[in-house]
């Protein structure tokens, strides 16, 4: 999956939460929400005069115009290893539930179908 179809993916799928989610696309979808809050943050301290002092209007609402479709993201990830989106809990567990979820972004898909739908590799 390349940048363009993982933004794509997570914008029209922002409420989805049905299926599954390549490495691909979850990390291209990271990629983005990472060089667009930095953007966001670069004008709105262009904007202020006030160089990366704080969160600024534009940097907030592009987070949360990106929160809905980030969370969705990662519960597809997750149900590409066939885990259940529940375990995206794990983000409130200091440092162990981050490096546990980490290791699950990372780890490779299910091959063929699983309880989530089938394999997003597969066409």
């Amino acid at each position: 999956m390349s940048f363009m179809d993982a933004v794509k993916c997570g914008f029209s799928n922002y409420i989805t939460i049905q299926g599954r989610a390549s490495r691909s696309a979850f990390w291209w979808w990271a990629l983005f929400t990472l060089l667009g809050s930095i953007a966001m943050s670069i004008v709105d301290g262009a904007i202020s005069g006030v160089s990366f002092t704080g969160t600024g209007m534009l940097e907030t609402l592009f987070s949360l115009g990106t929160l809905l479709p980030s969370i969705t993201v990662a519960i597809r990830r997750l149900h590409d290893i066939g885990r259940t989106g529940w375990w995206l809990l794990l983000v409130f567990v200091p440092v162990v539930g981050w490096i546990v979820l980490l290791i699950f972004y990372v780890t490779r898909g299910n091959d063929g179908a699983n309880d989530h739908g089938p394999d997003p590799l597969d066409g």
